[in-house]
């Protein structure tokens, strides 16, 4: 699959909201608004702002451990739309593939889909916000978690046809830990989780495939 680019502008003082999972909320402190974590958010939003600091563009993380899609799409008013961002960024998928092996609570392709076209739908309909998707991903440490590619596979297909749908930017990263040629454990901690290094890759191919940084 090639990286899907499209054009994105942030006006002068505009907003960038990151949502999704752990992974993006990278424990940030959800009393501050300004929080943007420890990961790949707080990194992109730096290296921009050292690109372009004359924009004055503030980034917004409203990531929270453990969220599937039907829970993005519970918060999506309060977490995304409230906060009327230019651009949102999301990454959504991996804990919908996770918590049917770890709890046997299945999300099908369809309910993905329909749950995750629904929050895009909002996001056109109402803020005309730009749109960038980052498929889920999995670096496997072990075999039992590389039976998870028949749950996950699916759903990556699912991220890249609402990029082409929705006209959204894609961002594809499990590549380049793939093809590294280091042991796994350089970018993940647990197969799904970033290590420091697993962040500034992410963060760099978010920058290059979003605003050509980097």
């Amino acid at each position: 699959m090639g990286v899907l680019k499209v054009s994105l502008e942030v006006p002068l003082g505009g907003r960038v909201l990151f949502i999704g999972d752990s992974i993006t909320d990278a424990g940030r402190d959800r009393t501050r608004a300004e929080s943007l974590g420890c990961g790949y958010a707080l990194m992109a939003s730096a290296w921009f702002a050292a690109e372009h600091p004359d924009r004055h563009v503030t980034f917004l993380n409203t990531g929270i451990s453990g969220d599937r899609v039907r829970d993005l799409r519970s918060r999506w008013q309060s977490d995304c739309l409230d906060l009327a961002p230019h651009v949102v960024s999301v990454l959504i998928g991996v804990n919908d593939t996770w918590r049917r092996y770890s709890r046997g609570e299945k999300t099908s392709v369809e309910e993905f889909e329909r749950d995750y076209r629904h929050i895009l739908e909002l996001t056109r309909d109402r803020l005309g916000a730009g749109l960038v998707l980052i498929e889920p991903f999995l670096v496997p440490l072990t075999d039992d978690q590389r039976l998870w590619r028949e749950d996950l596979d699916p759903k990556v297909e699912v991220v890249r046809k609402l990029a082409v749908e929705f006209g959204a930017t894609l961002v594809t990263v499990e590549a380049k830990f793939t093809a590294a040629g280091v042991p796994p454990t350089v970018w993940t901690s647990d197969g799904v989780h970033l290590t420091a290094p697993g962040h500034a890759v992410l963060a760099r191919e978010w920058l290059r495939a979003a605003f050509d940084v980097g």
